[in-house]
């Protein structure tokens, strides 16, 4: 028995006619959080979590037809019961569990292991299939713990403000931002670009309170932002924005920052391994977790990671998806007269 199919618009339950991410418009999305590779334009109605409501509503379109669900409460769609639980990828983000006559199927989106401490923390759910992904599905992906990582960061901070020199992080809008906004407060003062502004207010909507930022433009006096914190989109990286800034020292915020070789060190003093995805181990220690008697591995390391989930006994298939075209681990290429 399977209660989910791939379909050319994406995860689709025949049982109970929605849809899990969506790449294609359709009458009905189940969102497993606001990323744009996952959360896309032009459906007729979402299901999403509560705190995604108001990302969907500023990315998308803010007259969306949308309702929403807390971890661990569900509702039943067409004989399908779906429930959402906490997938510790970003803020909102969602394993979504649909059963149906007893059997469970769980389709992860994105996720990672280790609780980031501001994110809901990761809840492993038992099921019969398990959608996963593989962004980060080689051995070479280990993540320092939380801590350790965070100490390198700002012991970074320290030498650079040292040397009268301002530290500029380079992080998707949406979760990496708010990620280092937490792990970052007190430290300095904390300086972030419209577009993760634009986030956090969408975010503090549903009564959650992220650290204090101040908006930083083009015309930011080099005073306010001299030995301070700034945080910009990848988009901006190489712009005339982080030229302005006060003798910046720019660091890229990714998990393909483990791999020093990487072109995305190219334009940066420094990289830190920062991903809200899961590593190598985060990855089959969630799939064992599960019990799952048949995984779908999703986009990234899919024939790597497939394979070696067959060879330690978990049957395992790759399938192709749309996912991870606008991915938060992405580092966009330098441009050179954008703000």
């Amino acid at each position: 028995m399977s209660i989910i199919s791939f379909t050319n618009k994406g995860i689709y339950c025949p049982q109970g006619k929605f849809y899990i991410d969506p790449w294609l418009p359709v009458d009905h999305a189940v969102i497993t959080h606001g990323h744009a590779d996952h959360a896309r334009f032009g459906s007729r109605h979402y299901l999403c979590h509560k705190f995604t409501e108001p990302i969907l509503r500023l990315r998308i379109d803010p007259n969306l037809s949308i309702s929403t669900l807390d971890y661990n409460e569900a509702i039943t769609i067409n004989g399908v019961k779906v429930s959402m639980f906490p997938a510790g990828h970003i803020i909102g983000s969602a394993q979504i569990r649909l059963e149906y006559e007893g059997f469970v199927a769980v389709i992860s989106g994105d996720y990672k292991t280790e609780y980031d401490g501001i994110s809901s923390a990761f809840e492993p759910v038992r099921c019969h299939e398990f959608v996963t992904e593989s962004t980060f599905g080689l051995p070479i992906y280990n993540w320092l713990p939380q801590k350790n990582m965070f100490d390198e960061i700002t012991n970074w901070i320290s030498n650079n403000q040292l040397q009268n020199k301002t530290s500029v992080f380079i992080a998707y809008s949406l979760g990496k931002a708010q990620r280092l906004m937490k792990g970052l407060e007190g430290i300095a003062k904390l300086f972030v670009h419209s577009s993760i502004n634009n986030l956090n207010k969408a975010i503090e909507s549903n009564g959650i309170i992220l650290p204090g930022t101040e908006l930083v433009t083009i015309e930011t006096s080099k005073a306010d932002t001299q030995n301070q914190i700034v945080i910009l989109p990848p988009a901006l990286l190489g712009t005339n924005l982080i030229k302005k800034l006060p003798n910046p020292s720019v660091a890229i915020c990714s998990g393909w920052m483990q791999v020093r070789g990487s072109r995305r060190w190219q334009a940066a003093d420094a990289g830190f391994a920062v991903s809200d995805h899961a590593d190598w181990p985060g990855l089959l220690s969630a799939i064992k977790a599960t019990g799952a008697e048949k995984v779908y591995v999703t986009h990234g390391s899919t024939a790597t990671f497939s394979k070696y989930l067959n060879e330690i006994g978990i049957e395992s298939a790759e399938v192709a998806t749309q996912y991870g075209k606008e991915d938060d681990e992405e580092v966009a290429e330098p441009k050179k007269e954008e703000d």
